[in-house]
């Protein structure tokens, strides 16, 4: 009895490092980049098959960056505070205050960064394909 306990036990905590692990991993829509904070605020499926709407409030302390990354679909984003400076695909960086708006096309690598002095914000709007990870980092 006291060794199907220990496997038991043993066995759950082998489920809760790896489900850990894959949670934080780089490339996963969780993780969190120093000096930024995501906070999914709604998700929702489309009537288009296959595709779901999340949107998204990232807060970017001063300085801080969200490396290069792409989405499984469109972003549309709306500066909510701070200077934001974005580097889409090959264009220029592009700094953004509030109330300035910007659209990613699907799969196109870019990045932002809190160029400002004080806390920078963003809404950011999603219609991604239903079941990829939302952010998926590029080296």
């Amino acid at each position: 009895m006291k060794n199907n306990k220990r496997t038991l036990a043993g066995a759950m905590i082998f489920g809760i490092t790896w489900a850990l692990i894959l949670l934080t991993s780089p490339g996963s829509a969780q993780a969190q980049q120093p000096g930024t904070k995501r906070t999914e605020l709604q998700r929702h499926d489309l009537s288009i098959p296959g595709r779901e709407a999340v949107q998204v409030r990232i807060d970017f302390e001063p300085g801080a960056v969200a490396p290069k990354h792409t989405h499984p679909g469109e972003e549309v984003i709306y500066v909510l505070e701070g200077l934001l400076e974005y580097k889409v695909g090959e264009e220029l960086p592009k700094t953004l205050k509030a109330g300035d708006v910007l659209f990613i096309p699907a799969g196109v690598i870019h990045s932002a960064k809190n160029v400002g002095s004080v806390k920078g914000s963003e809404l950011a709007t999603y219609v991604v394909e239903k079941g990829k990870p939302l952010v998926t980092l590029v080296n």
